[in-house]
């Protein structure tokens, strides 16, 4: 999806956002699982994993739109699915077939109905404001929202992705006891 969004990019003269394109892939977090250092009888693994949806919210008009194309390259980025408002279903009409399939259009983001666990928001203070107490007065896990002015490809990637940990201690089905034991 990201490459077909790319090139789509470029195709329409949208520069910024194919250029957006490239640096959000160089700079994305997502990796497979790494096995780290342990003592003997113990394995630990690491991984960066993509957020499940993310709400992406930008002003209407041209340069709304333009926000939330560099919202959805950075979401593809980091493997994850955008949630856009269905004010915004025009522009996903536009796109490639397998970039609008990364992305749901929601009428009522606030409901509970809608599910997201990052949002994403170009836009002035006061929207922000508004934005931030819609989320916090939706019940469940608390949603980070990350908020810029409009026009910022300073989106911080590493805000869409979660971190997953796995450590395994085999030490006690028959490894290295003397590891168990503390002194």
């Amino acid at each position: 999806a990201m490459a077909q969004l790319r090139a789509w990019a470029q195709a329409k003269g949208k520069n910024l956002l194919a250029a957006y394109c490239d640096r959000a892939v160089a700079e994305s977090p997502l990796g497979r699982w790494h096995e780290l250092p342990g003592p003997t009888g113990e394995a630990n693994l690491y991984a960066v994993l993509p957020r499940e949806a993310v709400l992406c919210l930008a002003a209407e008009g041209a340069a709304g739109e333009a926000d939330r194309l560099l919202q959805l390259a950075a979401v593809l980025a980091a493997g994850s699915h955008a949630v856009w408002p269905s004010e915004a279903a025009a522009l996903r009409e536009r796109l490639p077939v397998d970039v609008r399939e990364r992305i749901t259009l929601s009428g009522d983001w606030a409901n509970t109905r809608t599910s997201f666990d990052a949002a994403l928001h170009h836009g002035d203070a006061a929207s922000r404001k508004v934005v931030a107490e819609a989320l916090a007065t939706r019940p469940g896990p608390i949603v980070g929202l990350t908020g810029l002015e409009s026009g910022d490809t300073r989106i911080a990637l590493e805000r869409l992705v979660i971190e997953r940990s796995l450590s395994i201690n085999t030490a006690a089905a028959g490894g290295n006891a003397s590891l168990m034991t503390l002194e």
